[in-house]
């Protein structure tokens, strides 16, 4: 070999070094970017779900401990059935409100702050709410209550898309939306018993107190974000990204279908109390209230549900349990009671089931500001739960529990219809071959 092509020899090795190792670099970035997700199993998994199960839990306890006590606050304020509904309408309404503004102020300033400040603050409006005299001051901190509560709510999901790994987010997704249901059936359970032997007021009283707890336990054991990069506010940006969600060729109707099941959800539950309270079933408020337990259906369900939606993809599991929730419904417009209570079970499987695919479905579809497409996506199920919650009312009014059933199959028939549509969108093309699985 020549001196010439020695030298050439030698002096390209150290670009040749400099390339290999610019290459192992990236390639440890990479292994470093997956290494840096949650995985199932680990002790981080284990305090995140039960951090998030516990703000869950807290945050649906909160909202919906006033849902069986509406017939009692009807009596008391000399109410109709629809205007007793908005103390649950008027909470879910500013939450929805909410959400638009406090996901993209948690892109800013971390995911953590946010959650725990909101637990803290909608304990502290509950605790308030028991000590007012007049209705309107029940409104009044019934509406801080779910202003309080938009900042868990738009920030949990987001959390966990960004924090655990991408094949087990089903799964983390499902157990933080069982931490929901259980939330959601110890409000009504407490309260709806309790209202029988206490007041309304100490019954809220109690839900506030518990509610503390839960923010402390939710502080203490909370991972930090590993993920979270903020991203400064800046609103033409986030008017931005509010349009390319809006103008995504699934984003859309998976806010459309959380508006449906979310109003689909909360209007049966609103009502079905009026109709067990009066002829001929003639049940105690403490006995409705313990219907509430058919919420533990919702704990197997959103957590199995979203396991087997990782494995078989979304697409194939959403409008089934979709028929679930409407197939209950129809058993509720029977006049036996063991068909009423089997129905409410079939329903609630049916929702919570639903609520995690689709919830999950979010946070897999978007590409960037997920903050932003988890407070849209959360504003329309909010937003449903206000809308179709109040309106559930006139039906029942008017035409009795047969209305209100068929409202609620009116809005189920088109969530029907947009799950279909979404089992035929294509799927986003993705980098890494592990979220392939996602069924995006």
């Amino acid at each position: 070999m020549s001196h010439s092509a020695v030298r050439a020899s030698s002096d390209s090795e150290p670009a040749l070094l400099q390339a290999a190792e610019a290459a192992n670099q990236a390639l440890a970035g990479a292994v470093n970017d997956i290494e840096s997700y949650i995985e199932k199993g680990t002790p981080a998994f284990m305090r995140t779900s039960l951090a998030l199960f516990s703000g869950g839990f807290a945050t649906f306890a909160l909202l919906y401990c006033v849902q069986p006590m509406m017939p009692v606050l009807s009596q008391t304020f000399a109410l109709s059935a629809a205007q007793s509904s908005l103390v649950l309408s008027i909470a879910t309404i500013m939450m929805a409100l909410g959400l638009l503004v406090t996901g993209p102020i948690s892109d800013a300033i971390g995911r953590k702050p946010i959650m725990v400040a909101s637990l803290a603050f909608a304990a502290l409006f509950t605790l308030a709410s028991a000590v007012m005299p007049t209705w309107h001051g029940v409104l009044a901190m019934r509406a801080l209550v779910g202003l309080s509560l938009s900042g868990l709510a738009a920030v949990g999901m987001t959390y966990l898309s960004e924090e655990i790994h991408p094949q087990h987010i089903g799964l983390s997704m499902g157990l933080y939306i069982g931490g929901n249901a259980i939330g959601g059936m110890s409000g009504r359970l407490i309260t709806g018993v309790l209202v029988d032997f206490v007041s309304w007021h100490a019954a809220i009283a109690i839900l506030g107190g518990l509610a503390l707890l839960a923010a402390v336990v939710f502080w203490r054991i909370l991972p930090e974000s590993r993920n979270f990069r903020p991203t400064p506010l800046n609103l033409r940006q986030l008017a931005d990204g509010f349009a390319s969600h809006l103008r995504d060729a699934g984003l859309p109707w998976l806010f459309l279908e959380g508006f449906l099941l979310m109003g689909a959800f909360v209007t049966l539950f609103n009502y079905i109390g009026y109709r067990l309270l009066a002829d001929p079933y003639h049940l105690s408020q403490a006995v409705v209230g313990v219907l509430s337990l058919v919420y533990l259906v919702g704990i197997y369900s959103s957590a199995w549900v979203g396991s087997l939606a990782d494995r078989l993809g979304r697409r194939k599991v959403l409008w089934a349990v979709i028929v679930l929730m409407l197939s209950g419904l129809l058993l509720t417009l029977l006049p036996a009671l063991p068909l009423i209570v089997a129905g409410m079970l079939l329903f609630t499987f049916g929702f919570f089931a639903a609520h995690s695919v689709a919830s999950s479905w979010i946070g897999r579809r978007a590409l960037k500001a997920k903050g932003q497409a988890s407070s849209l996506y959360l504003f329309s199920y909010y937003l449903g739960s206000s809308v179709a919650g109040t309106t559930g009312g006139v039906f029942w009014h008017h035409f009795g529990w047969t209305g209100v059933g068929l409202f609620i199959a009116a809005l189920l028939a088109v969530a029907v219809l947009v799950a279909l549509h979404l089992a035929r969108l294509a799927v986003l093309p993705r980098t890494l071959p592990a979220l392939s699985a996602s069924h995006n």
